[in-house]
């Protein structure tokens, strides 16, 4: 009898801890999935930064652009 208490003790042991390794696994898996998220998000800032550089200079045409400098003072 008090080996099988033993032996269920043990499982119940078990069990929690795989419970916590699959919370831990499901932690993971959503950091991942957010940091593929944030890559795809980067790729298309730099696609958008190009595209708006682009149009810049196609406004800007043959021109150079004409910069004013504030006074200090």
């Amino acid at each position: 009898m008090a080996m099988d208490v033993d032996s269920d003790r043990r499982f119940e042991v078990l069990l929690e801890r795989l419970d916590r390794i699959g919370d831990e696994l499901a932690k993971v898996g959503k950091r991942l999935d957010n940091d593929e998220h944030f890559l795809r998000l980067t790729r298309e800032l730099a696609t958008l930064n190009e595209s708006l550089q682009a149009l810049a200079y196609a406004a800007l045409g043959s021109q150079a652009p004409q910069v004013r400098r504030r006074r200090t003072g």
